[in-house]
């Protein structure tokens, strides 16, 4: 049941130059609430009246949807990488209270704790530069990438059900990583009450091969090295400095989650009915956070969430052994930054009018940006903030940023988490070649290693918003904080 929405033009206030306010209408329970420059905003106005957005719902009347929903808390937000999703809008968090919310399919999505690790490596720009070439050959070979790429780690519905509860620790457990990356690792790895009873058996089975792998589309492995240092006392508390190799991978729950997705769209669609919720874009089916259907679904995400902590987990021991062979690096010698998370739906405490409260926060394109102080963030970061771990493209920069307090007290301690798209993977193969891709790169440095051709076009560094900017939004706003830029030597994709 969907119920029409009146496409009229939509208001939106500047509150400062890098905040704008949806103000609340209709049925809008709360305010909209953008992190965003002029220029954005009027490019969001226009898509929103032209309708330029290849069938999505324009991205500010998503937005309005999601600030219409039942228990909603403060403002439906959109962080300023923001562009038309399923049903949130990418960018999109909202945060709902446990007793009267909801939880929604598309306040998740169907890449479940897609998300973003950083291992730090003794190397430096130099000494990778004359062995590049090799080194993206050897991890082209070590990494499994593609549609359909399977894994070193091959698992029975049994083990499935074991990895759905452990997460990062199960991979761990098996040789494949440092007991000290649990440290490092959000949620240290693995969320509770994840229960795979309620994760279907076909979800399971697409996923007995696929731990260990890229997989395709957005996703690769990146080595990296320091450009700049904005913030001194952060980055030595995050042990990085100027000239550094590091080494990003950006990757997910693969097929598993995705069949989440799929299963729970239909399961949360009839509740949606069931408990007489309006819904005014398909993706934006749900159901009560403490309804039988509620209780499934997000127990369920919690297996995919622990399913992309493992997945990364594996990948980082592909590619310390991959280092291993090409460099004099020992494996342990690289150490894990951070492995933070996107596409997700987390339990969390948070101060609203001076009370603390518990709320299920969603973010869709948006990540965790804990502040300083916060008993979640690693002892060592703890007076600086969490890290941020924000992809630009293959052919520009990358951030890493910090939480703050303010982006505590605005946004339920969140931020970007990539430049965004600018155009749509069709638009992209249109315009552009993968392999006048490769070839303009390869003249820039940047070695591209991909089984696809036409996965190269579609990642194409064009597509996307310029990071910079999107970065420096954030970052002006006072909700995250600039730490240091990080541009690409080698990119592995699927």
């Amino acid at each position: 049941m969907v119920t029409p929405v009146k496409e009229s033009a939509i208001e939106v206030r500047r509150i400062t130059d890098y905040t704008w306010e949806i103000p609340r209408t209709g049925d809008m329970r709360v305010p909209g609430r953008l992190y965003a420059d002029k220029e954005t905003v009027r490019e969001l106005l226009g898509d929103y009246e032209e309708k330029k957005v290849g069938g999505f719902t324009p991205a500010l009347r998503q937005v309005a949807n999601v600030a219409c929903l039942p228990g909603i808390v403060k403002a439906s937000l959109a962080m300023a990488d923001i562009h038309p999703g399923y049903g949130f809008c990418i960018g999109g968090v909202g945060a709902f209270d446990i007793e009267d919310g909801v939880i929604s399919v598309a306040g998740v999505g169907f890449d479940i704790n897609c998300g973003v690790r950083v291992l730090k490596t003794p190397l430096t720009r130099e000494d990778i530069e004359p062995i590049k070439e090799t080194l993206a050959n050897q991890l082209f070979r070590d990494v499994p990438s593609g549609v359909g790429s399977t894994g070193e780690i091959r698992l029975k519905e049994a083990e499935i059900d074991e990895l759905l509860v452990k997460g990062s620790r199960f991979v761990i457990e098996r040789g494949f990583g440092l007991d000290e990356d649990l440290e490092y690792t959000e949620e240290n790895g693995a969320v509770k009450d994840a229960r795979p009873e309620n994760v279907s058996h076909h979800a399971k089975e697409r996923q007995f091969k696929q731990v260990g792998t890229l997989g395709s589309g957005n996703h690769y492995l990146e080595v990296q090295w320091v450009e700049e240092i904005f913030d001194e006392p952060a980055a030595r508390a995050y042990g990085i400095e100027r000239g550094q190799v590091v080494i990003a991978i950006h990757c997910g729950s693969r097929a598993l989650g995705h069949q989440i997705g799929t299963d729970y769209l239909k399961i949360l669609e009839e509740a949606s009915r069931k408990y007489g919720i309006p819904i005014r874009d398909r993706e934006l089916v749900c159901a009560p956070i403490n309804s039988e259907e509620g209780r499934r679904y997000l127990t369920a995400v919690n297996c995919g969430i622990n399913c992309a902590f493992a997945n990364r987990q594996a990948i980082s021991h592909l590619t310390r052994m991959a280092f291993a062979r090409v460099t004099a690096t020992r494996p342990e010698e690289i150490r894990l930054l951070y492995d933070v998370a996107h596409n997700t739906c987390k339990i969390e405490d948070h101060d609203i009018n001076g009370e603390v409260k518990r709320l299920l926060v969603h973010r869709k394109g948006a990540t965790r940006a804990f502040g300083p102080g916060r008993k979640e963030v690693p002892a060592a970061y703890r007076g600086v903030g969490q890290p941020l771990l924000v992809g630009g493209t293959m052919g520009t920069v990358s951030y890493i940023l910090r939480g703050t307090e303010k982006g505590m007290e605005d946004c339920f301690g969140s931020a970007v988490h990539g430049a965004g798209r600018a155009m749509s993977r069709v638009q992209a193969k249109r315009r552009w070649r993968g392999t006048d891709i490769i070839l303009e790169l390869k003249e820039k440095g940047i070695i591209i290693r991909s089984r696809s051709k036409a996965g190269v076009a579609e990642e194409a560094p064009g597509a996307y918003k310029d990071v910079d900017r999107v970065v420096e939004i954030m970052h002006n706003a006072g909700v995250n904080r600039k730490v240091a830029r990080v541009r690409p030597l080698v990119c592995i994709k699927g």
